[in-house]
């Protein structure tokens, strides 16, 4: 999908072949082995990936994700998208990715931990805080993150900006566990008036109700956006009346499933309903939250909002994305709308390396001020050019990151 939309938008660049070859090709690809003993005994070997694609315009950032399904064709597009992510929005970092072949709902705090131990041992020596920066991803927190600070610092020392999205305790920004959720309802609250839509008459859908979109169904309900869909992993749950996710959480938080929530007290009106179906609600605004590849050809026709925000990375297939467009759909790409946590990243790096820290209502609005700016600069670009967001958004994020190598030296020619 990620090299589909660079196609598309080098083409309208009118870039040359050469210049395409290094803008796609990754700097550094590492594929390590960690043997891990669980608790049953049993030594698995498990498959790490670190993809660090471009450095032009800054150090490579990006997530580092646990999923059983993780390979080094995702880690090497989504290392790609990052380095187009982080130009859109203009922070210096370029792009990486890292992920391990495990499931992390299915191991142990002790098993993840030995795993995280693991894997720095075997990538450390390519990690730095003006190297490569990792990050929280899909399976992947705080806590993972202090994991990985406290192993590279055995070999270099205390180093709190080599990773970001830590605890608060050591080093972490406010605001960034939010981040990612805040700056796609600030990528809303941008859009909205375009489409002649208040917070109150807003009704919304989250698919994936992990991090990104329970962040993002908070913060909307906050603005006055009523929530009348859900899902997780374990299913899916709609409500004409609205869905109060402080509620909701603190259902989960004590142990319930998100498909037993209709059963709760506060969840008056809420019903289980298919997976499949949620996609299909009316609404205003959906919010695909989860794994990539959610919206394709066989349901975006059946898609009933009006505006998608791309909480997730590649939830939009393609094809997905023409329909979407044929039926006016107006989508806020991932490479846009999930940008709040690089941006947050950018200033709890900032903030370690300059040795002090902002309190959070400073970093929502440095986070509010750069999410309009990309906004804006996209949407104008989009509007000047008549293609859509994305196309836009691909368009600015490869002349900033092309017009960067050129300056450096790095795309063959001066």
């Amino acid at each position: 999908m990620v090299s589909h939309h660079f196609s598309v938008a080098a083409d309208r660049l009118c870039l040359p072949d050469g210049v395409r070859r290094v803008a796609l090709a990754a700097e550094r690809e590492v594929q390590v082995q960690l043997p891990v003993r669980l608790h049953d005994g049993e030594t698995r070997v498990f498959t790490g990936f670190r993809v660090q694609h471009n450095s032009v315009r800054g150090p490579h950032k990006g997530g580092i994700r646990y999923h059983e399904l993780v390979d080094l064709d995702e880690v090497r597009a989504l290392a790609a998208l990052m380095t187009w992510k982080t130009a859109i929005v203009d922070v210096p970092f370029g792009g990486a990715k890292g992920g391990v072949n495990c499931s992390a709902r299915e191991l142990s705090e002790d098993e993840l931990e030995r795993v995280t131990r693991a894997l720095v041992d075997r990538i450390g020596d390519v990690l730095g805080p003006t190297r490569d920066i990792p990050a929280p991803d899909v399976g992947t927190n705080a806590q993972v993150m202090a994991w990985l600070m406290d192993e590279y610092g055995k070999l270099q020392g205390d180093t709190p900006a080599i990773v970001t999205g830590k605890p608060i305790s050591l080093g972490g920004s406010f605001g960034r566990q939010s981040a990612t959720g805040r700056g796609a309802v600030y990528a809303y609250r941008e859009a909205a008036p375009q489409l002649g839509l208040t917070p109150e008459s807003t009704r919304v859908v989250v698919q994936g109700f992990g991090n990104v979109g329970s962040w993002a169904a908070q913060i909307m309900t906050e603005l006055g956006c009523k929530l009348v869909g859900v899902s997780d992993s374990s299913g899916a749950i709609q409500s004409d009346a609205g869905i109060d996710p402080n509620s909701l959480l603190l259902h989960l938080a004590e142990g319930g499933e998100l498909v037993g929530y209709p059963d709760a007290p506060d969840a008056v009106g809420t019903e289980t309903v298919a997976p499949d179906e949620l996609l299909e609600l009316d609404c205003e605004v959906l919010i695909p939250a989860a794994l990539g590849g959610a919206i394709h050809a066989a349901n975006a026709d059946a898609v009933r909002a009006r505006m998608v925000i791309e909480g997730a990375n590649n939830p939009t297939t393609p094809a997905a994305d023409e329909i979407l467009g044929d039926k006016g759909v107006h989508v806020i790409p991932d490479v846009l709308a999930n940008a709040g946590g690089v941006i947050v990243s950018y200033f709890e790096w900032t903030q370690n390396l300059q040795h002090f820290r902002w309190d959070e209502d400073q970093v929502n609005q440095r986070l509010a001020a750069r999410m309009q700016r990309a906004y804006q600069q996209v949407a104008q670009r989009a509007g000047d050019g008549g293609v859509s967001l994305r196309v836009a958004a691909y368009e600015l994020g490869i002349q900033r990151v092309i017009e960067a190598g050129r300056l450096r030296g790095r795309l063959g020619y001066t």
